[in-house]
């Protein structure tokens, strides 16, 4: 496969992961489906990790991507792959801040009210034997929002697990824009033979 059809399958696969990762961060906001003050809801979220590191600086790169597996397109040559290669290491940034806050907000657990009307983080600085992700039964200790437990740990999967898919994908973009930087992509091997013809 040439270098720049790789580039584009690769910007066409990032585009819904990084759509998925936004829903993701947008439902956090939202608790069991329901509104919640600002001081009620879980600190990492605020930090946006679907938003800004899996959602916005990957859909830069998928964008310039695109760009550069496209025939005709002024990306699509050795300087548009070099450029792909900045930009999928702005990707790989943004899906490592996603997948660091997404840890992060699994090991605090999230934030709520265990039945005295003050929201607190029962389940911080817990060591991994007797971490909540490991023993459901600890869920229970939040009262509200109900089941924020299992809202913040399967949103904030989705983010770890889709940021990593995401850095994958930017890191095999990297490997191949230094390809076609070095070698030039397919498209303008198959133009230059049309002129001749």
């Amino acid at each position: 496969m040439c270098t720049g059809r790789w580039a584009k399958c690769t910007g066409d696969l990032l585009f819904p992961l990084a759509l998925c990762c936004v829903v993701a961060n947008i439902l956090l906001f939202f608790p069991s489906g329901k509104v919640w003050a600002t001081n009620e809801i879980t600190n990492g979220i605020w930090y946006f990790p679907g938003v800004i590191g899996g959602g916005i600086l990957v859909f830069l790169p998928a964008s310039l991507m695109r760009a550069v597996g496209t025939e005709g397109s002024c990306f699509s040559n050795r300087c548009g792959m070099m450029l792909s290669v900045v930009m999928s290491g702005l990707g790989v940034a943004g899906t490592l801040y996603c997948i660091v806050v997404s840890v992060v907000g699994l090991q605090d657990g999230p934030l709520c009210d265990t039945g005295d009307g003050v929201f607190v983080y029962p389940f911080a600085n817990q060591t991994l034997n007797d971490s909540y992700l490991f023993k459901q039964e600890l869920w229970e200790m939040c009262e509200q929002p109900g089941n924020v437990v299992l809202w913040n740990v399967v949103l904030f999967s989705i983010l770890l697990g889709v940021g990593t898919l995401e850095a994958v994908l930017s890191l095999t973009q990297v490997a191949n824009g230094l390809v076609g930087c070095l070698c030039g992509t397919c498209m303008n091997h198959r133009q230059g033979q049309a002129s001749v013809d």
